[in-house]
């Protein structure tokens, strides 16, 4: 029985890696969609029919394409960093509460904070690796950036952690039954989605690449399958936020229709705050973090502990 559990685990876990793959691919097309309309121009339209095998011709042309190494750089860091991102990315969702035969357990919300903290070594070493200054540079803007906000966003989890009562994501299931959180938490809702802007390195807060100064940022060097990897896994991280996001403050319910469709308009979101807001200024950033979305996120927490030690002394 134990075998047949595990062989099930394994093709449960490979297919999740084959649909998120396909997934990831159509965010891209749905992205360079989305924000030539936006701009007022076609987007991929040559390719097949409206352009829908675009991301894999991509595919193809990025893996086949010649690997180049600098002559410089630490090539075993080099070339690990990101495989070691993208593996990052795809084992955070194990912990999503699938009933089936997968991964389900306990302490989901702590093992998705360990794996997005591990990110930000494949960032720094990818940078360092290169051993190019303006990859540097771009690590250094990436890591300062994702450390600040990883701050706000694992005080809006503890939040929602003494409000449930538990690690387990199937939680927020059990409990937006008959209200989402989203009613009654409005405000922490536009926090923690501007916290995964930030915590994804997307606009307005992609200060990991500045065209005027850092070209491409920390992945600058990086060049065919390497870049793909890169890519890959920062959109399989969009794409985990949308659900994190959905299951969080939308109600909880993986198995309905709606529950998709609701992942694809954040995922829609995420593009169309792309194509409206400008960057922002780096200090005006990190101001952000430290001095609003902080004091903010320490607040609720404060309020939800108070909240529930009224709760357990009305109890007892």
């Amino acid at each position: 029985m134990l075998y047949k559990d595990l062989i099930l685990s394994m093709i449960g876990s490979l297919m999740l890696i084959i649909f998120l793959m396909i997934g990831v691919a159509f965010l891209t097309l749905l992205e360079r969609k989305v924000l030539s309309y936006i701009q007022i121009r076609k987007g991929p339209n040559k390719v097949g029919l409206m352009g829908i095998p675009q991301p894999f011709c991509d595919a193809i042309k990025l893996f086949t394409k010649e690997q180049v190494y600098p002559i410089l750089s630490n090539y075993f860091s080099y070339y690990i960093s990101p495989i070691f991102s993208l593996f990052l990315s795809l084992l955070v969702w194990l912990c999503i509460p699938y009933f089936i035969k997968m991964f389900n357990f306990n302490l989901g919300l702590l093992f998705f904070l360990c794996c997005i903290s591990l990110g930000v070594y494949s960032l720094m070493v990818a940078g360092w690796s290169s051993n190019s200054i303006y990859s540097l540079l771009g690590a250094l803007r990436a890591i300062a950036q994702t450390i600040s906000y990883e701050v706000s966003l694992i005080l809006i989890l503890l939040s929602f952690i003494f409000l449930i009562g538990c690690f387990n994501i199937l939680m927020f299931n059990i409990y937006q039954q008959y209200i989402w959180f989203m009613l009654i938490m409005f405000p922490l809702m536009m926090v923690w989605f501007a916290t995964s802007l930030a915590e994804t390195n997307r606009t307005p807060f992609d200060f990991a690449e500045g065209e005027s100064e850092l070209v491409s940022g920390f992945n600058v060097e990086y060049s065919s399958g390497s870049f793909a990897l890169i890519f890959l896994a920062e959109y399989a991280s969009i794409l985990f936020m949308s659900l994190l996001f959905s299951l969080m403050f939308l109600g909880g319910d993986i198995y309905s229709i709606l529950f998709f469709m609701k992942l694809s308009f954040l995922s829609f979101l995420f593009i169309w705050v792309r194509g409206a807001l400008p960057r922002f200024r780096y200090d005006k950033l990190m101001y952000l973090a430290w001095k609003s979305f902080l004091p903010f996120s320490l607040n609720y927490l404060m309020m939800f502990i108070g909240l529930k030690i009224m709760l357990l002394t009305l109890i007892f």
